[in-house]
């Protein structure tokens, strides 16, 4: 099963793409969606709108995983997160994609084992499940690995067979 990991956002939108098959997983691609500074919103989306569209054309996923929004203090930036998350989601849509939601302690679970773990840690582990070098960069992308890597968790368990 081919997963892409998303982790929304509007100035970075990390991406990481996993093959996995029998409890191992590979990665097949990761990196960033980016957005210049000081561009107008709508063209920020329209961009990332193009720019996911191309990307799952080109590993042709069997499912996405995408990080659920948090809403902290800034409301501003939700806001536009939300935004980019839309356009995110309507181009999986449009795809015929399965796109499934996680949120960031859902995803601490999976990696780690512990949903209260610290990012260093969902990090390290994302970079020794997938038998890394290192850590991926931008760490949207090692997000976006995280969340693939919940998604074939979450996946493969009995439990959501049920």
């Amino acid at each position: 099963m081919k997963i892409l990991g998303i982790d929304p956002g509007y100035a970075i939108v990390g991406f990481g793409a996993i093959e996995t098959a029998r409890g191992s997983s590979r990665v097949l691609t990761h990196g960033a969606i980016t957005t210049k500074a000081h561009t107008p919103m709508l063209d920020r989306l329209s961009e990332i709108y193009r720019e996911m569209r191309t990307l799952l054309d080109m590993v042709r996923p069997d499912a996405v995983s995408i990080e659920e929004l948090f809403f902290n203090t800034n409301t501003t930036t939700a806001i536009q997160v939300a935004q980019a998350r839309g356009v995110i989601l309507l181009a999986c849509a449009e795809s015929g994609l399965p796109v499934y939601e996680y949120t960031p302690l859902q995803v601490k679970q999976a990696v780690v084992g512990y949903g209260r773990a610290e990012k260093h840690q969902v990090m390290e582990m994302t970079r020794i499940m997938l038998s890394l070098d290192k850590i991926p960069k931008p760490d949207d992308a090692a997000d976006a690995l995280a969340l693939a890597l919940c998604h074939a968790a979450n996946a493969s368990s009995l439990l959501s067979r049920v």
